[in-house]
């Protein structure tokens, strides 16, 4: 059945490219899998994977060779993240990525990395946890000329909690710091190409243990603040010198506050979530501890006492700027759901860590592979 199959020149050359990074011995399966996983029926399967392609001897090797991919997720993520740039980026100066996480249930005793988590979406019967493995996930965040923002996911961390990862010889890592790691990767990969990154991501990651690291790489960070946020005016230092330690951060300044004082506030003109909008702002310049820096903090105004805010660590950035990039953040939403809904991230049975990790990147290097070969077709 595998034979018969003919694909696009663009999808071999990729598949090529992405096999370089393996080892030689094995790396042709890698395209076998891939191609496999466009065909399967039923149950996003390994087994269904590989009934696709027609192999009924030897598959053990196979099985053998995704749990080997979980220790080769970088090297396949970053020549896929180069093709990428090439492809869409190339006129661009700028890269933005999304980072957030998302849960996968499991079930079956064993699962390696697989605990108990809360549930950022709750099922119909009221269910707040649920069971299986925890994915800080990397997407890049492009515009398409007809689809709007499309978001192509390229790697990720699996977050196990500190009471379940006592006995699997691994180190704990929260999941900002894991966050941090998926961020300086990214920006090693700009770099290279000589592109600035930006990272935007929700709530959650406002803290120091993401914000600091990733800004001493000089990357941008844009995301949103909680209302009571606790933001600084800078100091001004006097020309002569008291006793004692300078201070390090001003008056304390309070959203509401902000927000009450009927100065300042002005309207541009953004394209949101696909639309043209007109939206009524305040910017200015503040310091923000977990940053340990001046950061840029945006308030919109929804009605007269309801707002958002959001910062961003790139003092020249225009507010049209930060608010499109907070925006186009949705797309990494779409990300999650897509594959899970059509890949089927997470039905894949496997027990080991290697093969979890393996087969959830699996579904999103597909996903990619998709819309890149999908981009400039009508």
């Amino acid at each position: 059945m595998f034979a018969k199959w003919i694909f696009p020149d663009y999808w071999q050359i990729t598949i090529i490219a992405l096999c370089s990074v393996l080892h030689q011995r094995s790396a042709w399966r890698l395209s076998i899998i891939l191609t496999a996983m466009l065909f399967a029926k039923g149950r996003k399967t390994i087994t269904n994977w590989l009934r696709a392609a027609g192999i009924n001897h030897r598959y053990k090797a196979f099985y053998y060779f995704i749990g080997s991919l979980g220790k080769k997720t970088e090297n396949i993520a970053t020549k896929l993240f180069e093709i990428m740039i090439n492809q869409i980026y190339k006129k661009a100066n700028t890269v933005l990525v999304a980072i957030d996480d998302s849960p996968t249930p499991r079930y079956g005793p064993k699962v390696q990395g697989a605990g108990i988590h809360r549930n950022p979406t709750p099922t119909p019967d009221g269910r707040k946890f649920v069971y299986g493995h925890i994915w800080v996930t990397l997407s890049a965040i492009a515009r398409h000329k007809s689809f709007g923002t499309i978001g192509l996911p390229l790697l990720a961390r699996m977050y196990i909690k500190a009471r379940d990862i006592k006995n699997s010889g691994l180190s704990f890592l929260s999941k900002t710091q894991q966050a941090a790691e998926l961020a300086e990767w990214a920006y090693n990969c700009c770099k290279k190409l000589g592109k600035t990154l930006w990272i935007v991501t929700d709530g959650g990651f406002t803290r120091a243990s993401f914000l600091k690291p990733v800004i001493a790489i000089g990357a941008v960070v844009i995301t949103r603040l909680r209302k009571d946020a606790v933001l600084y005016a800078q100091v001004k230092h006097p020309t002569r010198r008291k006793r004692g330690r300078p201070r390090k951060y001003g008056k304390r300044i309070k959203l509401q506050n902000v927000v009450s004082k009927a100065d300042g506030w002005f309207k541009i003109r953004v394209f949101l979530y696909g639309t043209e909008e007109i939206k009524e702002i305040k910017l200015f310049k503040a310091l923000y501890k977990p940053a340990g820096c001046q950061v840029q903090a945006l308030v919109i105004r929804d009605s007269y006492d309801c707002f958002r805010a959001f910062m961003c660590t790139d003092l020249s950035a225009s507010a049209a700027q930060i608010l499109e990039a907070v925006a186009d953040r949705f797309a990494i939403e779409q990300n999650f759901s897509d594959i899970k809904e059509i890949e089927g991230a997470g039905q894949q049975q496997v027990r080991t860590l290697g093969g979890n990790i393996g087969a959830f990147h699996l579904n999103l290097w597909l996903h990619s592979l998709v819309e890149l070969w999908a981009w400039n077709k009508s």
